[in-house]
């Protein structure tokens, strides 16, 4: 089953391509890591993947529908730059919120679970603003994970993250690639995702450079597909 296609996807930002003409196409249970530089449109795309952007021209389907339609949204977690938590709510009431948002099945007992996956069940009823930032990673974290998404998608997320919550994010990413879900994640630190990816997505200056399997020689030195492919125009 294919999980995510998109097919010549532009995005204008005034006469700023962005992105230009990229296509891809991924099976259910991929883990793609987006590669690719500083300004190489990693960041729109995964916008337009989302839902929270619109492509200029071509289009993108994810689980065999359009990521803007609520439907769709719904089966997806996203964790971005920022946290994505409410400050002046308690760590119970965040995820309270997010849970009657997806419409979890016993919001309630989904809470729980992940209080205790994350280790913040203790300081369930503090508010997030005076958490510290391994504390909040963690239930922002715990927020993206509650409802089962089938397709991930993650926009640096290991940047900033304590020891701790690295672990975590691995474990659950891992734990949701066994049960079928689909992942896209943007980091530049390649070891860690390489060795989660079965893809790789390389752009550069919002062209697709590069798209395919991720090789053991990929994964013995992570540097390899920029020096194949980052210089493509």
């Amino acid at each position: 089953m294919t999980a995510l296609q998109a097919h010549d996807l532009w995005k204008y930002y005034g006469d700023f391509a962005a992105l230009q003409k990229v296509g891809f196409e991924f099976a259910a249970g991929s883990c793609v890591a987006l590669l690719g530089r500083n300004g190489a449109g990693k960041t729109t795309l995964l916008r337009i993947l989302a839902g929270l952007s619109q492509a200029s021209e071509g289009e993108v389907r994810i689980l065999d529908g359009n990521p803007r339609q609520a439907s769709v949204r719904s089966r997806i977690g996203i964790i971005g730059h920022g946290i994505g938590i409410y400050d002046d709510l308690s760590a119970e009431e965040n995820l309270l919120t997010f849970a009657r948002l997806y419409a979890v099945p016993n919001p309630a007992k989904a809470v729980d679970h992940w209080l205790e996956r994350t280790d913040l069940a203790r300081v369930r009823r503090g508010k997030a603003r005076e958490f510290s930032r391994g504390m909040r990673q963690r239930l922002a974290i715990a927020r993206a994970f509650i409802h089962s998404p089938n397709f991930l998608i993650l926009d640096e997320p290991f940047t900033s993250l304590d020891d701790r919550a690295i672990a975590l994010l691995q474990g659950l990413l891992k734990d949701a690639l066994h049960q079928g879900a689909t992942v896209v994640l943007s980091t530049h630190q390649l070891k860690e995702a390489l060795e989660l990816a079965t893809h790789v997505l390389l752009l550069n200056r919002g062209k697709l450079a590069f798209s395919g399997v991720r090789t053991a020689e990929m994964l013995a030195n992570p540097g390899w597909v920029y020096q194949h492919y980052g210089e493509a125009a």
